[in-house]
């Protein structure tokens, strides 16, 4: 199966010179930044670096300052959470790709930066799903691409391994900051697809993510049903509305039955119902939802 991108656009035939900035947004993890950080200066590259201390107070500002001058540092005391953060550090940062990774993975190589601007050659591709490994989910290897020759799209990036066009993302009002916590990727995966722009799979090097110990999994459980809810109310299109919901809802509930966990969705999705009402809906057209959906089925499609 192949996808065809959207009539009139070129295709870049040489790769223009394109500077790219890394930010990452951190708080309370400064053993893990510093990992990071080291292998971001590290890139052949050169990207600008930035991080968004997003209200640390174990000392995360000192480390960075002391240790990573080149490093641009922004510290807010008042902790907003990832999606803030992010949007800001896009805003702030003059790169024209941003690379963004979690402050607990790290660049395996010093070339993944320079491999990745290399798959933006396609005006089409607004980001990039860069190959990545959780060395505790087994070690394999995801969101790469199916070989080097071809451009291969998927439907959506995974938060902690990704590069994206920066003046798109601006454009399209980076992510939803009400969603708060988690979704925020494919929310914004399905309205860049509206306009005409993939997400490419990456073939660099890949990245390594380390989760940290210090993962809220109660506010992730909470946050990605409420999300996967908002979802839907704020994207997908009136005819496959109804659908796409009581199938979201079915799924989020069936995920686990530990009791714990099985309450805490239950208070996501309650929250999520409750929490359309303020929101106004924009879905894309059914085209663009269809699409969507294959990609996502399909795992990896090319693009001719």
């Amino acid at each position: 199966m192949s996808v065809r991108g959207t009539p009139g656009l070129q295709i870049f035939k040489h790769l223009i010179t394109v500077t790219a900035s890394v930010v990452i947004t951190s708080k309370n993890r400064k053993d893990e930044l510093r990992t990071a950080l080291r292998s971001a200066v590290a890139q052949s590259a050169q990207p600008e670096v930035l991080v968004m201390d997003d209200g640390s107070t174990d000392g995360t500002t000192d480390m960075v300052r002391a240790e990573f001058p080149e490093v641009v540092l922004h510290h807010f005391n008042e902790s907003k959470g990832l999606i803030v953060r992010r949007n800001g550090g896009a805003r702030l940062a003059t790169g024209d790709v941003i690379f963004s990774i979690d402050d607990d993975a790290k660049f395996s190589t010093p070339q993944v930066v320079e491999q990745t601007l290399k798959n933006f050659a396609d005006v089409r591709i607004g980001a990039v799903a860069i190959p990545y490994i959780e060395p505790h989910k087994g070690n394999r290897l995801m969101q790469q691409s199916p070989d080097h020759v071809g451009v291969w799209i998927t439907d959506r990036f995974i938060g902690t391994a990704h590069a994206l066009r920066r003046d798109l993302f601006l454009k399209l009002g980076g992510y939803r900051e009400h969603l708060v916590h988690q979704g925020e990727e494919g929310d914004f995966c399905i309205r860049m697809l509206e306009t005409g722009h993939f997400v490419r799979l990456g073939n660099a090097d890949a990245i390594i993510h380390h989760e940290s110990p210090k993962r809220n999994l109660a506010r992730m459980d909470y946050y990605g049903c409420r999300n996967s809810i908002l979802f839907a109310w704020s994207n997908v299109p009136s005819k496959y509305f109804l659908l796409h919901l009581l199938a979201t809802t079915f799924n989020c509930l069936w995920w686990t039955f530990v009791p714990r966990r099985f309450f805490t969705r239950l208070r996501g999705l309650v929250s999520g119902y409750s929490d359309c009402l303020g929101i106004q809906r924009t879905p894309v057209i059914s085209e663009t939802y269809r699409q969507y959906r294959k990609l996502g089925k399909a795992g990896a499609v090319r693009l001719e």
